[in-house]
């Protein structure tokens, strides 16, 4: 196992800027990514990080679209060298955002 602190900087196999990337995407058409966030994080058996990305949605109808996009985004193989997706969760922060948040945890 690799060491781990939230001292340190970001793991180098760290895939936040490969998810953004594949996020991007994969979002369809009027939602766009805002801001992205990474916290990581560390347990007795894994190691990790949440992987928070904010976007706008331009139509305004973010009930229908995080409904879709949970739906969809929980459903895709995320190909992630030496990392696994474990959770995909899609809220709605306000009437024109949605959060989408990716938990990876190191293979």
């Amino acid at each position: 196992m690799k060491l781990w602190s939230p001292a340190l900087p970001p793991r180098p196999a760290c895939p936040h800027r490969r998810l953004r990337r594949i996020l991007g995407g994969a979002l369809p058409e009027g939602i766009t990514i805002d801001t992205s966030l990474l916290h990581p994080w560390a347990s007795a058996n894994f190691v990790g990080a949440r992987h928070i990305f904010t976007c706008s949605v331009a139509s305004g109808a973010n009930g229908v679209q995080r409904a879709i996009l949970e739906a969809e985004l929980g459903a895709r193989d995320w190909a992630l060298a030496g990392q696994i997706v474990a959770d995909v969760a899609v809220d709605a922060d306000r009437d024109d955002r949605l959060r989408i948040e990716i938990l990876t945890v190191e293979d």
